[in-house]
């Protein structure tokens, strides 16, 4: 199944123009990166999928991320690199077949979920660390919830924390950031 990326990068998009260097420092739900690092993840995996969605291998970001390869003109690279994302990934050919990410594997269907999964956690992430509002589709919350239900990993910090207990009558939101070992309710600290 097709899912267009747009909407996600988009959203991405908008969060980043309202961040600036000085914010860099921000720190965000993933207790190893700052706001610039998250940022950079960000940049480098938008490059790395639209590899994947084209067949060819898609490295895995550098890491750690880090805000010092930014650059001056991150937020109009990055922007650029997710509209490419977004082209790449309309092409009904990405979504067929097989696909190698980071030396893995995987039928590429799983690799789209994995892009969107990516959009929307790390925009919660980004627009929590940087005080903007942030509100998902409840179709980009289902299918990021269904693919972190059933991609078994460890839980040990490199792609998803340990389960954060979420209510289950708690909004879809908050149990897809439980689910990625995020607690919904992280504030940066004032």
């Amino acid at each position: 199944m097709m899912i267009d990326l747009e909407p996600a990068a988009e959203r991405m998009a908008r969060l980043l123009d309202d961040i600036g260097e000085d914010d860099f420092a921000a720190p965000t739900p993933c207790p190893d990166a700052r706001l610039g690092d998250l940022i950079d993840h960000v940049g480098s995996l938008s490059g790395a999928f639209t590899e994947v969605a084209h067949k060819r291998p898609g490295e895995a970001p550098p890491a750690p991320p880090d805000a010092a390869n930014l650059g001056d003109d991150w937020q109009q690279k990055i922007e650029k690199r997710l509209a490419t994302l977004v082209a790449a990934w309309r092409d009904p050919s990405a979504w067929e077949g097989m696909a190698q990410v980071a030396g893995n594997e995987l039928p590429a269907e799983v690799a789209g979920r994995v892009v969107l999964d990516e959009l929307v956690v790390h925009g919660w992430d980004i627009a929590v660390a940087s005080g903007q509002p942030y509100e998902p589709t409840d179709a980009e919350i289902e299918v990021a919830s269904a693919f972190v239900s059933s991609f078994d990993a460890p839980r040990d910090g490199n792609l998803f924390g340990p389960v954060v207990p979420v209510p289950d009558d708690a909004p879809a939101l908050d149990r897809l950031l439980g689910l990625t070992g995020r607690d919904p309710k992280w504030q940066p600290e004032q």
